[in-house]
């Protein structure tokens, strides 16, 4: 009897936790020990004991279920962790664009490392370097593009 408590009570528990630590891991670990004590109740009550125990472990996952989407939602933490807008921008590729850009001089916004922003005509751009590593600040030279962003290299000084 005490194993059927033990599993059934951190089965709970980390059914709670899932509501905190999203992931299916904790969820899912905690679904197969309550079927582990549903198991147990099965060999050590027998039939009645593990129906018991099945109705049990329905019960707490459809009350888990019910805390986790009608009520979590509504509480303070829960309108922190839940999304409620929509993100309605989109990503698009800038080729229109970047013939006019191939050529030009630019300066690191940030450390390319190989990826980073560099500024252009006092405008923000994502940038890869094939150099590797270069700091912010350095001259670059814009040599190229792909889909979302420019492939530069640094500045031959001689």
């Amino acid at each position: 009897m005490t194993l059927i408590i033990l599993l059934f009570s951190l089965g709970i528990l980390l059914l709670a936790v899932e509501v905190i630590i999203p992931g299916g891991i904790l969820g899912s670990i905690g679904g197969l020990l309550m079927f582990g004590g549903c198991v147990a109740a099965f060999l050590t009550l027998g039939t009645g004991g593990g129906i018991i125990a099945v109705a049990v472990a329905l019960a707490v996952a459809a009350l888990a279920f019910f805390l986790q989407f009608r009520v979590l939602p509504k509480t303070p933490i829960g309108r922190r962790a839940f999304l409620t807008k929509e993100i309605t921008a989109v990503t698009t590729s800038f080729r229109e664009e970047t013939q006019d850009l191939i050529g030009k001089s630019a300066k690191a916004l940030t450390m390319l490392s190989p990826s980073g922003y560099i500024l252009i005509d006092g405008k923000r751009y994502e940038a890869f370097c094939q150099n590797g590593q270069v700091p912010a600040g350095a001259a670059l030279d814009v040599i190229g593009a792909d889909n979302f962003r420019l492939i530069v290299s640094e500045t031959k000084t001689t």
